[in-house]
């Protein structure tokens, strides 16, 4: 049995030993022994990963192929990227969408503002530019800088990082005031500008691009401030690890080239449809499409088709009138040619109810009749080249195509080898010879974007029109805004 003196000895020596290793611990870094379950751990753990968004055109929206969306498509990328699945809620604004990731994470992509100044959140690096643009009224003087904004009513959305930009030039400019709002989205915005609720708004500029087409009444006025940057909202309390992978992420994207293709695609479209004919377009859709919306309907049940595709193709045939007839003898709602209605059993092509079912039934049969090696939306948009151009002249650019090194199943593929029908060259060589073979492209290209404009009324529940159909200021919009005064 040791000594007194040698127990207190070997107890000293513990002790110190122990004082020691604690020394020891303190130098290690902590997260070596912090548990390992970070937000981007937990995510993989328990295999999905939840999105907090908004449902706008640009964020996310269930589409004719499920859900769609710039902000979605990259979520679901990166979704991918985790080897997880995705989960969202849509229904918040976008003050909601920074709360609910705040409290319950795990990502906000909801065209945020990139803002370091936001308690209890971190940002992912920039992924698109956000312009602010003022947009205004057509029909006003045109606002073409800060001192055109004297006397208009002005709006925009709170917490969009547009109502930012408006501050800063407030304080240089303290005669400018405006409305602002949480609840509304920018198609909203954009109806209360066309409606004369509002004179002229505040959004970005590829929003607007997005949405143009659908409020012919709006014009293009100046680019507001510097632009701001895009980003995607983190909780601030669950580790770095999820935000650093998916700015890895974002920066592979970028790259290879892929973010800027996928704004191209979302953003970039082209002016083929310039507000004239928007503008006439929606004219016709309030006063003459109600009159044919369920014969449409009715030969959509028939056939397998969308009303609205139906309704696009026969607005590029005849601007919804039952009565056009072209110089070449094609005439009705659907312009059917006279051995097209023969075979359909149309016996009277002015008769809008024949005409529709008709038109339908020949689309379904052109549509049957493509190879099977022609799928999904390449055999659509075929059919309907075909329905213009014929399905002779079809098969020819499909040749064509091939010859060229393409793939003759792909629309884009046989759209490029169309217009060389109108050359020599190449219809001396094909078995049906000339076309206007440009115009089967352009017929295609307008169907697709007056079923997009259908489209968009209709998944909106008919909004754009009920708030073009109530009277200029039955809109109590003081309940809906708050006003920010000038500084004067």
């Amino acid at each position: 049995m040791p000594e007194p003196s040698s127990r207190l000895l070997q107890s000293r020596l513990h002790l110190a030993a122990l004082l020691l290793l604690g020394a020891v611990l303190c130098l290690v870094p902590y997260r070596h022994f912090s548990p390992p379950e970070d937000l981007l751990s937990a995510i993989r753990e328990r295999d999905f990963i939840s999105l907090h968004t908004r449902n706008t055109p640009i964020t996310y929206y269930e589409g004719r192929h499920g859900p769609a969306g710039f902000e979605y498509e990259l979520m679901r990328r990166f979704a991918n990227h985790l080897n997880v699945s995705l989960t969202l809620d849509a229904s918040h604004h976008i003050e909601s969408v920074l709360d609910a990731v705040r409290r319950q994470g795990d990502l906000g992509a909801a065209v945020l503002p990139l803002d370091p100044t936001q308690e209890g959140l971190i940002f992912s690096r920039a992924i698109l530019d956000l312009q602010p643009l003022l947009v205004y009224r057509r029909g006003l003087p045109p606002v073409k800088n800060l001192e055109g904004l004297a006397g208009l009513e002005i709006g925009t959305i709170r917490g969009s990082g547009s109502d930012l930009v408006l501050r800063e030039l407030q304080a240089e400019h303290p005669e400018l005031g405006w409305r602002e709002s949480s609840d509304v989205e920018v198609a909203e915005l954009l109806s209360r500008v066309e409606s004369g609720n509002l004179d002229a708004a505040v959004v970005y500029d590829h929003q607007f691009r997005v949405n143009r087409l659908f409020f012919p009444g709006v014009e293009r006025g100046f680019m507001m401030g510097k632009p701001l940057s895009m980003a995607w909202a983190f909780p601030a309390h669950d580790g770095l690890g999820l935000q650093q992978e998916a700015n890895r992420f974002l920066l592979e994207l970028q790259n290879e080239g892929m973010l800027e293709s996928l704004a191209a695609r979302h953003f970039g479209h082209d002016d083929y449809l310039e507000y004239v004919g928007a503008r006439v377009f929606i004219d016709h859709l309030h006063e003459r499409l109600h009159t044919y919306t369920e014969l449409f309907r009715e030969a959509a049940r028939n056939t397998g088709f969308d009303w609205k595709l139906l309704a696009a193709l026969g607005y590029q045939e005849s601007h919804w009138d039952p009565e056009a007839t072209s110089p070449t003898g094609v005439r009705g709602l659907m312009m059917l040619t006279l051995p097209t209605a023969g075979e359909m059993g149309v016996k009277d092509r002015l008769d809008p109810a024949q005409s529709i079912d008709g038109g339908a039934r020949y689309l379904r049969q052109i549509k049957d009749r493509l190879p099977e090696s022609i799928q999904g939306e390449d055999r659509l948009y075929m059919a309907m080249a075909a329905y213009n151009v014929g399905l002779g002249h079809l098969y020819d650019a499909r040749r064509i195509a091939e010859q060229l090194g393409g793939d003759p199943d792909r629309w884009s593929d046989v759209r490029d080898a169309l217009p060389l029908l109108q050359k020599r060259e190449w219809h001396s060589q094909t078995r049906h010879g000339y076309a206007r073979g440009g115009e089967p492209v352009i017929y295609v290209r307008n169907i697709r974007r007056y079923y997009e404009i259908l489209t968009y009324v209709d998944r909106s529940q008919q909004q754009y029109l009920q708030l073009n159909e109530l009277p200029n200021g039955e809109i109590d919009d003081s309940l809906l805004f708050d006003i920010v005064s000038p500084i004067l």
